[in-house]
């Protein structure tokens, strides 16, 4: 049976106060065991608070993970974008290193001009170079990962995200659930997903977002929706875990961010997997 890391993706919506702290310390009020801290907006936690944060984390037994800035692209026409996505992926990696983060979400790339083939190689290069470094930096062991995205212009496929993975050490697949459900039409077999994940990567531990996307003109695209929507259904992934032998840390990205992990909670103790 699964073990699961359940929780939301950054500080929950009923914490009194706005610091990481404050969010940390609600998660464990709420009965959740796992946050995303959330860099979205830039690396704004200095050095020494984020040794603080993960120290929090650790007395509180809560599993830590990490969002990258979303300016990132490492497909960029322009170098020194390359650049600074690169010096924002080192910020991120030092600062969840020094919290205990197992792991870093990141929003790799655009295809650009360049099309898939080419970005894909170019992406390879230079998130080589970010993992190389970061690690002679000292964070030796949070994981890069790379998002599975809904949009068609960035990379992000599952395939995409194996493939990375397999090429470069450190790198591992961050599914998002409902961008991949996006991605492939509206269709998603996660234990598929699963068993590939641990069969073609060995992977111990799976990073995962969940949450709905919106459908419009025919279309699933990547603007985020309470779980109730059903686009995809949490359910048959609490099915498809209730089965298997794997750890997965579930981060809820729904804009209900701890009502719907509470929710996801009550789906997984329905269904047999402990929290």
């Amino acid at each position: 049976m699964a073990r699961v890391f359940l929780g939301p993706a950054g500080i929950p919506l009923s914490a009194q106060g706005k610091g990481t702290e404050e969010g940390l310390r609600k998660v464990k009020e709420l009965g959740l065991n796992a946050m995303e801290v959330e860099f979205v907006q830039g690396v704004r936690m200095n050095q020494s608070t984020a040794e603080r944060v993960g120290q929090l984390a650790n007395e509180l037994g809560i599993r830590l993970s990490v969002h990258a800035p979303y300016f990132i692209n490492l497909c960029s026409d322009e170098d020194e974008k390359i650049a600074a996505s690169k010096k924002r992926l080192l910020d991120t990696a030092d600062r969840a290193e020094r919290m205990g983060a197992d792991a870093i979400a990141i929003h790799i790339a655009f295809y650009g001009k360049r099309g898939p083939e080419k970005c894909l190689q170019l992406v390879e290069t230079e998130l080589g170079e970010v993992v190389e470094k970061a690690r002679a930096e000292g964070a030796n062991t949070v994981r890069f990962g790379v998002e599975t995205m809904a949009k068609e212009t960035a990379v992000g496929t599952l395939d995409e995200v194996i493939s990375l993975s397999k090429k470069i050490k450190g790198v591992v697949p961050y599914v998002d659930w409902a961008h991949t459900f996006a991605r492939q039409g509206g269709k998603i077999d996660y234990g598929e997903v699963l068993d590939r994940l641990r069969g073609e990567l060995g992977m111990e531990h799976i990073n995962s977002h969940f949450e709905s996307v919106t459908l419009r003109k025919g279309k699933f695209v990547d603007v985020h929706r309470p779980i109730e929507f059903e686009t995809p259904p949490f359910e048959p992934l609490a099915i498809a875990l209730k089965d298997r032998d794997i750890s997965i840390s579930l981060i809820c990205e729904s804009p209900k961010l701890e009502e719907d992990a509470l929710k996801m909670k009550e789906v997984l103790w329905k269904v047999g997997v402990k929290v």
